[in-house]
């Protein structure tokens, strides 16, 4: 049996750099270039560290919450855009981190604001980048390069205050990391199993405890979100994370009452230990996945996956609900994809799909209690429209029965008309 401790507090506490840092003044920092593989080139001005990083250039449409995007880690590896113009302008906080530190490997603003004017700030958003290490550009057209990443798809960058050689730059980019079978659940998943124990009494917008039980939760880490904890906390949920590598054998041996597959980020399908593991926990107990967790339960499933243009990266993406026909704004960050052969599988069922581009969002097992969405419940950052689906599995685990089914003519593809 894999031994546990209690390390809420490791998951739930991030450092926070004091406004009274020694970063450089902001309006001191020195030209930074953002070049991408294609050859585009963007000048700006550098802001938090100083130096050279690379990645995946990605943008997101969310009006607010940077904090929670930067220290979210299904953003590892990747250079994130903010097309919304002024970020920073309230500042960073101790509640609204997702994970211990800022995940990105690099951030992109319009303009970034030196001044946090809000009562819940504890410092500036360019001294805790600068102290977490992460290398950003601003004053650049942010709205040319959301326009380049959507026209021409999502492209490997290298942000630069070290040379203006605009060639040099273009070379690395093309020689960083591909996204597409690339395993980053592995760099970004616990050491070691820990323990979050549910919390006592109802917490605010969370989903409420079913008749006042206690479930045993297993929630492999491919990189999870500390707000899904505090939701499966708040619902009543002891939580025992586990290392995205735990076998299946090694999870039931903790005598869960159900699985929870997390978000994470990379490709899906590297990711062959999860996969394997999947396909033994949705036979043996009620069986959650959101976003990587949501993909690798369709591969478990004998599903496939693709790569996204540009992927679905905001907190306004509208997704339907087959079965009761509504549509939730839903907070979403992913740039891979279910294929919808997947539901060739007559025990496999559509139950949600994206409004702006029919891409798969939601599926489940019509035998098993076992089911997945594409998007973030969770949201933080974005709306609330879907914390309904912790409460359908708290029903999941109570009775063991597989979600309400649809018709069969619905659930073979989209409706006419999306």
């Amino acid at each position: 049996m894999i031994p546990v401790r209690d390390t809420r507090s490791d998951v739930l506490d991030s450092r926070l750099v004091s406004p009274r840092g020694t970063a450089p003044k902001l309006e001191r920092r020195p030209r930074a270039l953002l070049a991408l593989e294609d050859g585009a080139f963007f000048e700006g001005r550098s802001f938090g560290r100083l130096g050279e990083t690379a990645g995946e250039v990605v943008f997101n449409t969310a009006l607010c919450g940077y904090q929670e995007v930067l220290t979210d880690p299904s953003y590892h590896g990747q250079i994130v855009t903010m097309t919304y113009p002024h970020i920073g302008n309230y500042g960073v906080n101790r509640e609204d981190v997702e994970s211990t530190r800022p995940q990105v490997a690099g951030f992109v603003v319009r303009e970034i604001s030196t001044v946090a004017s809000s009562w819940r700030s504890s410092g500036e958003l360019h001294r805790y980048l600068d102290e977490a290490a992460v290398v950003g550009i601003s004053e650049i057209d942010t709205r040319a390069l959301t326009r380049h990443l959507r026209t021409h798809g999502a492209k490997r960058g290298v942000i630069s205050t070290l040379t203006e050689n605009r060639d040099e730059l273009v070379d690395r980019a093309r020689a960083s990391r591909s996204m597409t079978g690339l395993d980053l659940a592995r760099e970004v998943t616990c050491d070691k199993p820990y323990r979050v124990e549910a919390s006592e009494g109802e917490d605010g917008d969370a989903p409420s405890r079913l008749g006042g039980r206690t479930f045993h939760v297993v929630a492999y880490d491919f990189g999870i979100k500390r707000n899904i904890l505090r939701m499966l906390s708040a619902a009543g949920c002891d939580i025992t994370v586990v290392p995205a590598t735990t076998s299946a054998g090694e999870a039931l041996a903790l005598e869960p009452d159900g699985i929870f597959l997390s978000n994470g980020p990379g490709d899906p399908e590297p990711c062959v230990y999860a996969i394997e593991a999947a396909r033994e926990l949705i036979l043996a107990k009620p069986t959650f996945g959101i976003c990587l967790g949501h993909q690798i339960m369709g591969l478990a499933c004998g599903g496939r996956t693709f790569k996204l243009k540009f992927g679905h990266r905001g907190a306004n993406h509208p997704v339907k609900n087959l079965a009761t026909g509504g549509v939730a704004i839903t907070s979403q960050n992913h740039g891979f994809a279910v294929l919808p052969d997947l539901f060739d599988d007559p025990d496999l069922e559509l139950t949600h799909v994206n409004l702006n581009d029919g891409t798969v969002e939601g599926f489940r097992h019509r035998a098993l209690p076992a089911f997945s969405v594409q998007y973030h419940p969770e949201a933080s950052p974005g709306p609330h429209d879907s914390h309904y689906l912790f409460t359908q599995f708290l029903k999941l685990m109570d009775s063991g029965e597989p979600p309400r089914t649809l018709p069969r003519a619905h659930a073979a593809g989209v409706p006419a008309g999306l």
